[in-house]
């Protein structure tokens, strides 16, 4: 497609850049291997790698405030 602004396009022309755009992005996803974990999996996973803050730690809050004040 050669340089065009959107305001210059037909609707059908516009529409066809979306799907071209959109079909580009489809197939760049097909690369990603597919994670073959369940759900419970996942979750466990997540929970096992989070990490908490110890006590008395400032909020996410607090440290914004925080910097905002800096």
């Amino acid at each position: 497609m050669t340089d065009r602004q959107v305001s210059e396009m037909t609707i059908e022309t516009l529409k066809e850049f979306v799907r071209e755009i959109v079909d580009e992005q489809l197939k760049r996803r097909q690369h990603f291997r597919q994670d073959e974990r369940s759900v419970e999996e996942v979750l466990t996973t997540m929970d096992r790698i989070r990490w908490t803050p110890p006590p008395g730690s400032p909020t996410t809050l607090e440290l914004l405030r925080e910097a905002r004040e800096q």
